[in-house]
């Protein structure tokens, strides 16, 4: 018995692992995924697809805040590296303030132009925008605390803070939807303004208590301001390549079709979430590796060969096996999309590899492949105003645009990889010859 008791034990000892913090983020980002997943797929399958249109509406502005919140984030990230003591908590408290007004000024635009949204987007509610509009201080005011999170590679309460807005937009927003389906849009919206809420926790009160007297210097002041700038126009580029399309279709076609295309998008749009984790690994690890006077190079083509992985197994995946991933995901009423789906997963998977090349150049503040990334943004709209005959049109595109971005954000990476190895030759050889 107590040799059984000891074996057991020795198996038990080999078996117990413990997860780095960044492997737990990595599951707990691929759980936040699956869970907005679900979530698409449900509203998908319960509203049907002229209603999946309005509600399709909502998770596109959801989409675009995410954008525009993530200049926020970043940047606390970036500068919680640099930054400690008094210096951190002040640009904290600044950060906050600042963000809880860009969301108050935002949140009132939208409510003010409810009307106007409506109309131009055909949904069939007003209220809808008023919801959204009034929580999205809430958010900006979450992307600082994960900011904070991030930059300190605190991935486990960061993992949390996604994972609370994703349970409860998913849980509230069906139960709301079950108990009041005649006003299925307005528990949409409402859903999505309650996780606002829930996504600020766990969340240290003790920061913004006490106001810090300190000042940054000029060169802080200037290095913070140009990167929130830069990063602010990136994040526009963002929001026009990865929302411009479902916004033009909503506008080019009748909510039938726009309900359609929506479906496309939220399958094909899950290879780019499902990369995200790799952005948000990768920008707080150069800039440490950078202030430590090592090399970045590899960080970026480790990273850049996971989502090439990661890209190829989805579109292989869409190009086999369309009606299956359609039917099991949204329906048979979906299945007339599903020729399209592969290729819409191309022009994710393109726009997912040359966004990484992006974010990698901002965190070193070289800005050259955010402006890449904005020319080939608006190609990208120009294309689909031009040639939007039908839905396949829209998606090619797509993926002529954003063939054309990786190309060239491929090519200043490898100019600038055998430039600084070129700059760098002098020194090694006199460091040999000493």
């Amino acid at each position: 018995m107590n040799k059984a008791l000891n074996i057991i034990a020795s198996i038990q000892g080999r078996a117990n692992f413990k997860l780095t913090q960044e492997q737990i983020f990595m599951l707990s980002v691929i759980l936040v995924n699956g869970g907005n997943y679900l979530y698409n797929l449900i509203l998908g399958r319960m509203l049907g697809p002229e209603r999946f249109a309005d509600a399709a509406i909502l998770i596109t502005f959801l989409l675009v805040l995410s954008f525009v919140a993530m200049t926020f984030q970043l940047a606390v990230a970036k500068y919680t590296v640099l930054f400690e003591g008094r210096s951190l908590l002040y640009f904290k408290q600044r950060m906050m303030k600042f963000a809880i007004l860009t969301g108050f000024v935002i949140g009132l635009t939208v409510v003010i132009f409810s009307s106007s949204l409506q109309k131009l987007l055909n949904t069939s509610s007003q209220l809808m925008f008023v919801i959204f509009g009034c929580a999205i201080p809430f958010y900006f005011a979450m992307s600082v605390n994960r900011g904070f999170f991030q930059g300190s590679k605190a991935l486990k309460a960061l993992s949390w803070t996604y994972k609370g807005e994703m349970l409860s937009r998913l849980f509230l927003t069906l139960a709301l939807i079950l108990l009041f389906p005649f006003h299925s849009i307005h528990m949409v919206s409402l859903g999505i303004a309650v996780s606002f809420i829930v996504a600020l926790f766990p969340f240290n009160y003790k920061d913004f208590k006490k106001r810090i007297v300190f000042k940054l210097t000029r060169g802080q002041k200037r290095s913070i301001s140009r990167f929130v700038m830069i990063t602010a126009f990136y994040e526009l580029t963002q929001i026009i390549i990865n929302n411009s399309d479902i916004i033009l279709v909503k506008h080019y076609f009748d909510s039938y079709e726009a309900g359609l295309y929506a479906s496309l998008a939220m399958i094909g749009r899950v290879l780019y979430f499902l990369t995200w984790m790799f952005v948000m690994l990768l920008l707080p690890t150069v800039v440490e590796r950078k202030k430590e006077g090592k090399p970045t190079h590899e960080i970026l083509t480790k990273y850049a060969s996971y989502i090439f992985g990661i890209a190829a197994l989805t579109v292989i995946g869409c190009l086999l096996f369309p009606n299956l991933i359609i039917n099991l995901l949204f329906g048979e009423q979906y299945l007339s999309m599903s020729h399209m789906l592969w290729q819409y997963a191309l022009a994710t998977a393109l726009f997912a590899l040359s966004n990484l090349f992006a974010y990698y150049y901002l965190s070193l503040e070289r800005y050259f492949p955010v402006v890449l990334s904005a020319v080939f943004g608006i190609l990208q709209v120009l294309l689909v105003v031009i040639w939007h005959s039908s839905l396949i049109e829209i998606v090619q595109m797509q993926i002529w645009a954003m063939a054309m971005l990786l190309f060239t954000q491929l090519g200043f990476f490898i100019w600038d990889y055998y430039t600084s190895r070129k700059s760098d030759y002098p020194n090694q050889q006199a460091i040999h010859r000493q």
